[in-house]
């Protein structure tokens, strides 16, 4: 029998992602209850699916029928969110990206779920992505001491960060007119947002590479919307590239690891599409090139599998691993912003 999901939030991720995932899994799961903040979004959503539908959190989380919550909320509210679907006493709880906002949020959150025995999944598909996978078990089985890596993604226009320059968007305190960039403050506050909404989704699988931030040698933001940020962590040298353009080229979202014996080519389907796994390649010293071939599931899909197999107690919540994967995040973006704020740009 399917487990009932109740869905914080009623966004664009929710209509166009999530939705549609589950929709692919009915088997796994049924959407039985759909809130939003007050938008009104939620109705229609709800009504598609023969779901019940609600404002705030406070109904959902009181409806028996709710096996697990989906929180899909703006970021600031996951944290708060997840505590109360854990005080509810609901049997599992899937977030979206970032877990929480500090570094003591997230362990809050964690230390909750784990005390109550709650399962609880962060929303990071790349890392569940069958691509990754396939480079992760070539890394291992060749035994390549990593080198260096870089991030690059090309990206069309997206509403939400385009606000967030734009305007100062939800996420930044209220301003008038465009926020000055050339203000170190102002600029240290979009690259966070940047870093802990887009590069987050790499940074799962950038820990397992090199774990252990050293230093932050160089960030800034890159107009109209953009970042460029390297650090060290471990030994290996990374990069994380993002241009983002308001008539946009073709999606271009790659993952390249350059070790003491190969590079490793990953490039990631489209954000909100259905497209299959990325597509891996490695190169030998040779220059010959080898593709893995592609699996029929993409990573947003194969996140929801995991998190059946995890309701059905086939595998283990690894609660340290996300603490650790919100640590990385927030340690990140804490070092960028301070690298930013010292006005040094490389």
């Amino acid at each position: 029998m399917p487990w009932n999901v109740g869905v914080l939030g009623a966004g664009p991720g929710v209509a166009a992602l999530h939705l549609a995932t589950l929709g692919r899994l009915g088997e796994l799961f049924n959407v039985v209850h759909i809130a939003d903040a007050g938008s009104g979004r939620a109705r229609g959503l709800a009504e598609g699916l023969g779901a019940r539908w609600s404002q705030g959190d406070s109904d959902l989380l009181a409806d028996p029928d709710v096996d697990l919550v989906a929180v899909c909320s703006p970021p600031a509210e996951h944290g708060r969110q997840v505590l109360a679907a854990v005080a509810a006493g609901k049997r599992a709880i899937f977030c979206e990206k970032p877990l929480a906002t500090s570094p003591e949020e997230a362990e809050e959150v964690v230390a909750a779920c784990r005390a109550a025995g709650t399962i609880l999944l962060v929303g990071t598909n790349h890392l569940f992505d069958a691509a990754w996978g396939h480079a992760r078990h070539h890394l291992v089985a060749l035994e390549g001491r990593v080198q260096a890596v870089s991030v690059t993604l090309a990206l069309p226009p997206n509403e939400r960060y385009h606000r967030l320059v734009a305007e100062g968007g939800p996420f930044l305190p209220a301003r008038r007119g465009r926020p000055d960039l050339t203000d170190p403050a102002v600029a240290a506050d979009v690259l966070r947002q940047l870093l802990t909404g887009l590069a987050i989704h790499d940074l799962p699988a950038l820990r397992d590479l090199a774990p252990d931030i050293e230093e932050v040698v160089y960030a800034r933001l890159v107009p109209p919307i953009g970042y460029v940020v390297g650090y060290r962590a471990s030994g290996v040298l990374v990069q994380l590239a993002l241009t983002m353009l308001p008539a946009g080229p073709d999606a271009l979202w790659r993952m390249s690891i350059s070790t003491s014996h190969d590079r490793i080519e990953v490039d990631f389907p489209p954000a909100f599409v259905h497209a299959g796994s990325a597509a891996t390649r490695v190169r030998t010293p040779g220059g010959r090139w080898t593709a893995y071939s592609r699996d029929p599931e993409d990573g947003y899909v194969a996140e929801w599998r995991l998190l059946a197999a995890l309701l059905e107690e086939r595998v283990p919540v690894e609660y340290d691993e996300l603490l650790a994967d919100s640590h990385y995040v927030t340690a990140l973006a804490d070092g960028a912003s301070a690298k930013l704020l010292e006005g040094v740009h490389v």
